[in-house]
C-alpha cells in the first residue's frame, strides 16, 4: 500500500468501508482468555503467513477492537500482523459492575496483568521475528507500565496521546482530595464521576476527539450497531487509580529501555500534555530512549490522532511506520 492513498481516503470513505475494509474485517480471528479474577478478556488477530512482524495494539478507554479495523488494515497492508486486546471492563471483555456502562477497574495494575497474560499466552507463542506495539491514551499507560516490567518484550513502541495525566476541570490537588474522600464511601466510590453518565451518541459538531466527520460518524455506527461495547463515564475509583498510575509511570521510567515514540495531539483536551512532556524529560534523564528526546507534536490534532482527518492521520501513521522500520532487526 502506498501511504499517499491515505490523503484522499475521507473523500471516498463510504466506498472504502464497504469495498475494502469490510472483507478485511471479515477475515479476523477472535479469541478470549481469562484475566485477573477470571474476567474474560477478548482479542482479535489479523494474520498472513508471510508476515514476520506483529503490531500489538492497546486501545484507549471506552474503545474496542471493533473500532480499529481501519488502523489494522493500514498496518496489515504495510507488512505487519495485527493483534488488538479489549481491556477489562470495556469493549467485548467482561464488565466489572452491575451497571456495565460504568468505566471501572479495581486496580490499574489489573490492566497491566491482563496485558502481560495477553503477551505471554497469545502473542509470544506465535514466534514472530519482532514485536512492535501501538497504544492510545489509557492503553498507552497500560503498555508503558508493562514495559517497565518487560523492557525487551517489544522492539519499539509508539504511544498515541498517552494518558500519563488527565485533563481535569479543577486543580489536581483538589481532585485528589475529593477522590480520597469518595474512596472511603463505597456508595459513591463506584458511581459515575461528577459530570459523566451513560454513553450517548453526541453529534459531530460538539465532539473534541477528532476533526474527521467521516471517521467520527463511522465510530458512532460501530457503537450503535454493537451496543455491548458501549461504555459511559468512569467511576470515581477509576479516576483515582488512573491518576496514581500516571505517577507510577514517572517513578518507573528508569526501568523502561524500549525505544519509544510519543505522539502528542496539540489540541488535546482529554489528557494532560504536560505530563507527556515530563515523562519524556524524565525518561531521557535516566538514559531511556524517547525519539527526539521529547513528544512528537501532531499539530492540529484532537485526542484521537489515529482517527483524525486524512492529512493529520497520514502524518502520524507515516511517523509511526518510519519509527518501527528504524528498529527492524535486519537493519543492524
Amino acid at each position: 500500500m502506498n501511504a499517499t492513498q491515505w490523503f484522499e481516503r475521507e473523500k471516498y470513505f463510504a466506498a472504502f468501508v464497504t469495498g475494502s475494509l469490510l472483507p478485511f474485517w471479515q477475515q479476523r480471528q477472535e479469541g478470549e482468555f481469562s484475566g485477573v479474577a477470571g474476567v474474560p478478556i477478548r482479542f482479535v488477530c489479523f494474520q498472513a503467513p508471510h508476515h514476520r512482524r506483529v503490531v500489538v495494539i492497546s486501545p484507549g478507554r471506552v474503545e474496542s477492537y471493533v473500532k480499529y479495523p481501519e488502523v489494522a488494515y493500514d498496518l496489515f497492508h504495510h507488512g505487519y500482523d495485527v493483534m488488538i486486546v479489549d481491556h477489562r471492563g470495556q469493549g467485548r471483555s467482561g464488565r466489572l459492575l452491575d451497571d456495565p456502562q460504568r468505566g471501572h477497574v479495581v486496580k490499574f495494575s489489573d490492566y497491566v496483568d491482563d496485558f502481560e497474560s495477553f503477551y505471554q499466552k497469545i502473542v509470544q507463542p506465535r514466534a514472530y521475528q519482532q514485536h512492535f506495539a501501538l497504544a492510545h491514551s489509557m492503553g498507552a499507560a497500560i503498555l508503558t507500565l508493562f514495559l517497565a516490567r518487560h523492557p525487551t518484550a517489544f522492539s519499539a513502541a509508539a504511544l498515541s496521546a498517552p494518558m500519563f495525566g488527565i485533563d481535569l476541570p479543577m486543580p489536581n490537588w483538589l481532585a485528589e482530595r475529593i477522590l480520597d474522600w469518595t474512596e472511603e464511601r463505597v456508595a459513591i466510590r463506584d458511581t459515575y464521576a461528577v459530570g459523566t453518565r451513560q454513553w450517548l451518541p453526541l453529534p459531530y459538531l460538539i465532539n473534541t476527539l477528532t476533526h474527521s466527520r467521516e471517521r467520527y460518524q463511522q465510530n458512532l455506527r460501530y457503537y450503535i450497531d454493537h451496543p455491548e461495547i458501549q461504555l459511559g463515564g468512569p467511576t470515581y475509583h477509576w479516576v483515582r487509580e488512573s491518576i496514581q498510575a500516571g505517577k507510577q509511570i514517572i517513578a518507573q521510567a528508569a526501568n523502561i529501555t524500549t525505544p519509544l515514540l510519543l505522539l502528542q495531539a496539540s489540541e488535546d483536551t482529554v489528557v494532560d500534555n504536560q505530563a507527556q512532556t515530563d515523562f519524556c524529560h524524565t525518561l531521557v534523564t535516566v538514559g531511556g530512549d524517547c525519539e527526539g528526546g521529547k513528544p512528537w507534536i501532531i499539530n492540529g490534532a484532537y485526542h484521537e490522532i489515529l482517527f483524525e482527518q486524512d492529512q493529520i492521520r497520514t502524518q502520524a501513521l507515516s511517523v509511526i511506520l518510519r519509527f518501527f522500520a528504524q528498529h527492524f532487526s535486519d537493519n543492524r
